[in-house]
């Protein structure tokens, strides 16, 4: 029901949760568009939210559903992505990701058997014409690398060789969980702070 209202105004449901409390939380976007670049994507606003809340407090109302606060808000940094066109849409970015069953062996590199977390750049796996027709053919993969994070004003050695580079593939299956990594940058090189940074309309 909750779907069918977001989407009958024109926006995205991206993520429904339930909290202690009774605090029943909404998040909407707009539908994304291939092609968009990300600095001419609509921006849910205040607005947006006001609008939604109004329709789904009738509509919970008359479905009697048990709840005490409702909140309607834009994707946050840390964006859920659930669908193949959520990672269409943030190729390159740094994303996490939580797998259901540990894997022991990256495409480079060795990580440990138990993992099932991590950290990386989301890419478009690349495949031989053989495998890409494979059925359990990987279509996205997760890059990163293991190099210690630098302290503030440490000097780095440049003889010091890098880490390698390591790659894992996984089908949207096989996670159970994948968001954007919450990482604020405050250099500018996005708006992502400003782009999903948590408009919201809540009504208690």
């Amino acid at each position: 029901m909750i779907e069918q209202i977001v989407t009958g105004f024109g926006y995205d449901l991206v993520e429904i949760e339930r909290s202690a409390g009774g605090l029943l939380r909404v998040t909407i976007d707009f539908p994304w568009v291939a092609g968009t670049a990300k600095a001419d994507e609509k921006l849910i606003n205040v607005e947006d939210c006001e609008k939604v809340t109004r329709q789904l407090q009738f509509a919970l109302e008359v479905d009697g559903a048990d709840y005490k606060r409702l909140e309607v808000s834009s994707p946050g940094i840390d964006r859920p992505l659930r669908h193949a066109k959520d990672f269409e849409r943030f190729l390159g970015e740094e994303i996490d990701i939580t797998l259901k069953a540990p894997i022991g062996l990256a495409a480079v590199g060795q990580v440990n058997a138990t993992r099932k977390k991590f950290r990386g750049t989301l890419e478009r796996a690349e495949h031989s014409e053989a495998s890409a027709k494979e059925a359990d053919a990987a279509v996205w993969q997760i890059v990163w690398s293991e190099a210690p994070v630098a302290k503030p004003g440490a000097r780095i050695s440049k003889k010091r060789p890098p880490a390698p580079v390591q790659a894992l593939g996984f089908r949207l299956e096989e996670l159970r969980d994948a968001r954007l990594a919450p990482i604020v940058n405050f250099k500018g090189r996005t708006n992502l702070t400003d782009q999903f940074g948590g408009t919201s309309d809540d009504e208690s």
